[in-house]
């Protein structure tokens, strides 16, 4: 039924931009083959009606005019329906191509190199190549993960979505009811941000975690969504790089250089181990983790606790 409204709007708008002076009610009808299977008048008529509005939601500028003989036609001039002509800087062209690799390897890679095509046809200058770099470092945003398009589709349409998740520290995933928000690319790899409604708040999912297919529900979101989604700030500050306190660690010497880099001080303690002050936020435990016997937390407690609750989670496999 859709592909045939779609058709039919078609038809109409072509017959509506392809005429010299406006065609009457009686002669759409007999040019366009589904008005003609309408089975009454009546029935063409609210088809029609509902068609033009259509039409002019999508931003067609349809004209009604009055004949001598008080007959009312309907024509779409070209000059009317024709777009301003497209004017991009380099920057923007450069924008415009990132946002085209997104889909490089996803289904509506077509679509999206289409879309460049049509803007150039539209006036983007020939001398700016939207697929070019514009500098030393070409800047790439890959998508491998299978979840990235069920999830924007989601996050477009406001729809609930269920999907198996792995966390770092577990070996098996668990099943997670997510209301999806928006995705961000953060340090190369892909994230969702969204309302959890098992935990009844708002998490953070890694694509590169989600196993098995994305599965939607129809359900509406029981959750509001916030009027602006910063899904890059969320992300680092569950990652650990937004942080409020400090935390006090034992690290073995000529280890943990990426902890080094970020400790606020370092002291030497012998026998092979130094002390340092890092920034602590949300998510440090499941970092630190990663050192094994490399890192001994120091203080605050509840850090010590967290990082010994997954190192024993571990353990059980």
């Amino acid at each position: 039924m859709a592909i045939a409204k779609a058709e039919r709007l078609m038809n109409l708008a072509l017959c509506l931009l392809g005429t010299r002076r406006p065609l009457s009610k009686r002669e759409l009808r007999t040019s366009i083959e589904a008005y003609l299977e309408a089975g009454s008048d009546d029935s063409f008529n609210r088809m029609f009606e509902r068609d033009k509005d259509d039409l002019r939601e999508l931003g067609l500028v349809i004209e009604t005019v009055e004949s001598l003989d008080g007959e009312i036609g309907y024509l779409a001039r070209r000059d009317s329906n024709r777009l301003p002509p497209i004017t991009l800087d380099a920057e923007e062209a450069a924008a415009l191509g990132l946002a085209a690799k997104v889909w490089q390897q996803a289904r509506l890679a077509g679509a999206a190199s289409g879309a460049l095509q049509k803007l150039r046809a539209a006036g983007l200058p020939e001398d700016v190549d939207p697929y070019e770099a514009h500098g030393a470092l070409e800047p790439r945003i890959p998508v491998h993960e299978a979840a990235f398009e069920p999830l924007m589709l989601a996050c477009r349409d406001r729809r609930p979505v269920v999907f198996d998740y792995r966390k770092a520290t577990a070996v098996r995933p668990e099943t997670r009811h997510v209301e999806p928000w928006a995705l961000e690319c953060w340090r190369g790899h892909w994230y969702l941000a969204g309302f959890d409604r098992d935990r009844g708040a708002e998490r953070v999912f890694r694509l590169s975690r989600i196993t098995g297919r994305v599965r939607s529900r129809g359900t509406g979101f029981t959750a509001p969504v916030p009027d602006v989604v910063t899904v890059r700030e969320t992300v680092a500050g569950w990652a650990g790089e937004i942080a409020d306190r400090s935390a006090r660690i034992r690290l073995r010497a000529g280890a943990g250089y990426p902890l080094r880099a970020k400790a606020t001080a370092v002291r030497e303690l012998g026998d092979g181990w130094d002390e340092l002050d890092i920034p602590y936020g949300h998510g440090l435990d499941a970092w630190l983790v990663e050192f094994g016997p490399d890192v001994v937390v120091l203080e605050p407690d509840e850090l010590r606790a967290d990082v010994v609750d997954r190192l024993r989670a571990v353990a059980k496999g």
